[in-house]
């Protein structure tokens, strides 16, 4: 047989699904390079280095949830953008540090592009400036983004089932009542809370930034 043939497509697929494995931390170079049965210096003729290997990761991401979201959005702005949230949300949620992967890269190709303008369409549709649905976009997003981290940090290890000890917080926070009881609302029914959370941003989004393109 000859050498394994390889190609930036297959490289991603393969750390995607070694993410699930070994998550973010465990994810090198060279563990993929075993799964794919090469030699470690033969991916670096597609990644200079791990950074270069997340954006592909996080573009190839994008790439599998804009195909998945091919029906057309709800024309009402504030549905369409908690339904994009939940979605990012709900596609993240998929793969073991999704959210850390996704963050700060930076997309290889411009896949995200015809997406991005469709939201912001929609928002000034309803009477947004272009800034200010930008800015209303990035706000959810970065929302969204944030709470999806503190989920996967915070929640059961995927490979131990352990979760944070809760009560143990508790009684190290026994003298200081409301900061111990923010642990159960904080680090347990992560869909209710990520709804809540949404609504407030969508609600503020509305109050600040379309009501200040008004006046």
């Amino acid at each position: 047989m000859g050498p394994t043939k390889i190609d930036r497509a297959k490289v991603a697929d393969t750390a995607l699904r070694l993410l699930n494995e070994v998550g973010l931390d465990g994810l090198t170079l060279r563990a993929i390079a075993e799964e794919l049965d090469v030699k470690a210096p033969a991916l670096y003729w597609h990644f200079k280095d791990k950074q270069a290997l997340l954006d592909e990761m996080a573009t190839e991401m994008l790439r599998r949830m804009n195909a998945e979201m091919a029906d057309p959005p709800p024309a009402d702005w504030r549905e369409g953008l908690a339904g994009t949230m939940r979605a990012l949300r709900a596609y993240l949620l998929r793969y073991r540090d999704g959210a850390k992967v996704y963050s700060g890269t930076r997309f290889t190709d411009t896949s995200y592009a015809a997406p991005m303008d469709a939201h912001l369409r929609r928002l000034t549709d309803a009477g947004f400036t272009p800034a200010a649905a930008a800015r209303a976009f990035v706000t959810a997003y970065s929302y969204t983004i944030g709470y999806v981290i503190e989920e996967q940090s915070m929640g059961p290890d995927p490979v131990t089932g352990e979760g944070y000890d809760l009560i143990a917080r508790a009684e190290r926070l026994a003298d200081h009542p409301l900061a111990a009881q923010a642990g159960f609302e904080l680090f347990t029914h992560h869909d209710e809370g990520f709804e809540t959370g949404l609504a407030a941003v969508v609600a503020g989004v509305e109050a600040v930034l379309l009501r200040a393109a008004s006046e």
